[in-house]
């Protein structure tokens, strides 16, 4: 699958799930690690689980597996690495205090309207 097209669908799976504050930051010019982050916010560390769990197995569907699943729920913070795209899974208040939208305030970012 493309990278645009992943990160489409990618987003029309957290939105369906109530997914808030999305943001995909376009990091091609930034590095050569990866092309994309992908951010939002959930309500709870339930919610956490239940975005990343969906997100896993829908993409798992179309044969799309992490190279590697880090956090928890519990922490706030749970990341989903897709090789060219990163998605970035937290409770509101963690994604407040670690700003990583501004770790790469050069990258180009689309908000997302839910």
């Amino acid at each position: 699958m493309k990278t645009a097209d992943l990160i489409d669908k990618i987003v029309a799976l957290a939105l369906s799930k109530k997914a808030q504050n999305i943001i995909i930051l376009d990091l091609k010019k930034i590095t050569e690690i990866f092309d994309s982050f992908i951010i939002f916010s959930s309500t709870s560390s339930r919610h956490v689980k239940i975005l990343t769990d969906y997100i896993a197995e829908e993409l798992k569907k179309d044969k799309i597996k992490p190279l590697s699943r880090e956090g928890s729920p519990q922490s706030g913070w749970v990341l989903l690495d897709y090789g060219d795209v990163v998605i970035h899974i937290f409770l509101e208040e963690t994604r407040n205090f670690y700003q990583i939208e501004r770790l790469f305030k050069d990258a180009k970012m689309t908000k997302i309207e839910s």
